[in-house]
């Protein structure tokens, strides 16, 4: 049994102090398992609030919903999104080429995945990490690690010190932590995609609720999912890096609405209702590091193998990240050990994954004429293709109870 901080009658880890650093979704899903183990934990994240910008909306996959599951989270956190029934793939003119079909994934995967806006995410991890133990503290932007005979010493912008067993860097694809600890470590890859995004109500557009159509179009890939209630949800893929980030709001939309202006029409009247355009994010990937640890450092999570959006399995990797790096804490002998056991089993899985992501991606790059027409074509075949790799990745389970106990 256990109590509401999920520690009465659960194995203590040989770890008694840990800094985590990042309060996005890796970072309180690892606190919250380290208070089951007993762990004092802090949480550092460099946001001076939870409500910062952090991004638009993601997709929680079967996987990293069992996650949370073990953590008593799922469904709470469920009520947050809204379940995606399925993706519609079309071609610029709207004709549907393709389909995924989500709805009967609850039994072959007990979960369906969920659509989420991503500050709700993150408010609802990080409070659950507070009512849990963790020491959440934000405004905490570490700029220095020192490593310390039996100790890590994280020293804040502030002047302020603090020590611990472990420092876990679960600070994103632009890691503090890596640079400080790991400074081999490759720089983060460019996908050859920018992102915008943003929510808008636009009764007109023809979207099935709980759907999410994506759309290649002439020159530009645009993304939209229906929410219950009537809200659209949307994110639009170009590769045009460098206009994207010097341009303004107001022209950034024109420079979306021109891009689309041959596609779809309810895609510019979906971008039209939206009141504030989100981004543009250049996306970038991480697809191989030598090492995810050093010392008394781990990395995880974006960290450590960071995914483009283009595979919906970023925030679920790193949930699943966080189970087993606490799980491994659990049952190895030092910290080093543990590290060591969690890169080995963690590796192959992700980087197969960062792989597909990264392929993905290219797809969605602008064809001409006679590259359209054989992708409207094809596009079925390798949809089948992308489904069986998507079941592979959503039936993968990670268990609490493993290795050693």
């Amino acid at each position: 049994m256990t109590n509401s901080n999920g520690l009465a009658g659960a194995p203590r880890s040989r770890v008694r102090r840990a800094l985590v650093v990042g309060g996005g979704v890796a970072g309180p899903t690892l606190a919250m398992f380290l208070r089951r183990l007993g762990v004092a934990t802090t949480v550092l994240e460099a946001r001076t609030s939870e409500r910062g910008d952090v991004g638009a909306f993601l997709g929680l996959a079967p996987n990293g919903l069992q996650v949370l599951a073990e953590l008593g989270l799922a469904e709470a956190i469920a009520g947050r999104g809204a379940a995606c029934q399925g993706m519609r793939f079309e071609n610029a003119r709207g004709r549907c080429i393709g389909v995924i079909d989500h709805r009967d994934h609850v039994q072959r995967f007990g979960a369906q995945m969920v659509m989420i806006r991503r500050a709700a995410l993150h408010t609802a991890l990080i409070e659950a990490a507070a009512e849990r133990g963790a020491e959440c503290r934000f405004g905490a932007r570490v700029v220095a690690v020192d490593e310390r005979p039996n100790e890590v010493v994280a020293r804040l912008e502030s002047g302020e010190e603090l020590a611990a067993d472990v420092l876990l860097g679960c600070d994103g694809i632009r890691s503090q932590v890596r640079a400080l600890t790991l400074p081999d470590a490759p720089a983060p890859a460019y996908t050859g995609l920018c992102d915008v995004g943003g929510f808008a109500r636009c009764p007109e557009a023809p979207l099935e609720p709980g759907w999410t159509v994506m759309t290649f179009g002439r020159r530009a890939f645009f993304g939209a999912f229906a929410a219950p209630g009537g809200e659209v949800w949307w994110f639009h893929n170009n590769g045009a890096r460098a206009a994207m980030q010097a341009i303004d709001p107001e022209q950034q939309r024109a420079s979306i609405l021109a891009l689309h202006r041959d596609d779809s029409p309810w895609i510019a009247d979906v971008v039209r209702a939206t009141p504030t355009l989100l981004g543009p994010w250049v996306l970038h990937d991480i697809m191989t590091m030598p090492r995810w640890h050093a010392g008394r450092v781990c990395l995880l999570g974006d960290a450590a193998h960071a995914t483009s959006p283009s595979a919906g399995q970023g925030a679920s990797l790193a949930l699943e990240d966080a189970l087993v790096l606490s799980r491994c804490l659990r049952d190895a002998d030092a910290p080093q050990a543990a590290f060591a056991r969690f890169e080995a089993e963690r590796r192959g899985r992700v980087e197969a994954i960062v792989r597909q992501a990264r392929k993905n991606g290219d797809g969605k790059a602008p064809a001409g004429p006679v590259a359209a027409w054989f992708r409207d074509r094809m596009l079925p075949l390798f949809l089948r293709l992308g489904a069986k790799a998507q079941a592979e990745a959503f039936a993968h389970r990670v268990e609490w109870a493993a290795p050693g106990t």
